[in-house]
């Protein structure tokens, strides 16, 4: 049975995230399965404080409260890395205002010995269990070494694309960290990811097991042309790397890193994450 755009448009938010992409032909098809339970998933939505990285913490917060996640990737312009203990506080007590965890740190880009203690340091007073990082090549040794020293942490690794000349994919961390600690592994950023040529599906089902945190985005090409849209509007398989993410039992956060429209960014947030909830919703 044909299923009409105003039917669809009646299961609510699922089917206005998805009909504002223009994938209309998707959304009917979705759109049978729109009055099912929606389906259990063992990640989280949540937030890379890049995504804020020209406004205050109070700004990001009541963006995320609106937008009801409860989660967000610290980064250093929010929280100083030689933040005092009593900011520290300040910063946690000012998030759960809002309802929101600080879950992890990063990325922090570590070029020295020093800048590798001083960031693991940073995780461990601010309190979170995951430092996203991005070590130079030749520190790897390092790092591997002093995480034994941090039990609590894990250090997932940022890939960057084509963009950078370290850590492009995902196939290139697994290679680098695949004989150390079980605690060192990757943020799979599913846009980079893309536009190095990987597929972030495949990836998700290869690497599961050292991927740590996501960071999530859409993109326009899978090259170095591409540029971050809304996602639903670019070209990754959001429906696949969901169902691929229930497959591996992936538990880890899913965090929007929105870099399109940084000066205004909201309209683009709030349709990302409608976006994404209609596919969790649906698939």
């Amino acid at each position: 049975m044909k299923v009409s755009r105003r039917t669809f448009l009646k299961t609510g938010l699922a089917g206005t995230a998805l009909l504002a992409t223009g994938n209309v032909a998707q959304a009917e098809v979705l759109a049978t399965e729109a009055k099912k339970a929606p389906k259990a998933n063992p990640f989280h939505i949540s937030c890379a404080g890049y995504t804020f990285a020209r406004f205050d913490l109070e700004t990001a917060l009541k963006t995320l409260k609106r937008c009801d996640v409860h989660y967000l990737c610290i980064k250093d312009f929010h929280l100083p890395l030689d933040a005092t203990d009593a900011q520290i506080a300040a910063f946690h007590k000012k998030c759960a205002e809002y309802d929101v965890t600080g879950y992890g740190v990063g990325p922090i880009y570590m070029k020295t010995e020093a800048e590798v203690d001083r960031a693991f340091a940073y995780a461990r007073r601010v309190g979170v269990k995951v430092l996203v990082g991005v070590p130079n090549y030749e520190i790897l040794p390092y790092v591997d070494k002093v995480i034994k020293n941090y039990p609590e942490i894990y250090y997932a690794i940022h890939l960057h694309g084509p963009d950078l000349p370290i850590f492009q994919d995902a196939s290139v961390i697994w290679e680098k960290i695949k004989d150390l600690d079980p605690r060192f592994g990757m943020c799979l950023d599913i846009g980079h990811d893309f536009r190095n040529g990987a597929d972030p599906v495949a990836d998700m089902k290869k690497y599961h097991s050292r991927i740590f945190d996501m960071h999530i985005k859409d993109e326009t090409a899978p090259d170095k042309s591409g540029r971050c849209m809304e996602i639903g509007r670019g070209k990754i398989d959001f429906p696949g790397l969901v169902k691929m993410m229930r497959k591996v039992n992936y538990t880890g956060m899913c965090s929007l890193e929105f870099e399109k429209d940084m000066k205004d960014p909201f309209m683009g947030i709030a349709e990302s994450y409608g976006y994404l909830r209609a596919v969790c919703d649906l698939v």
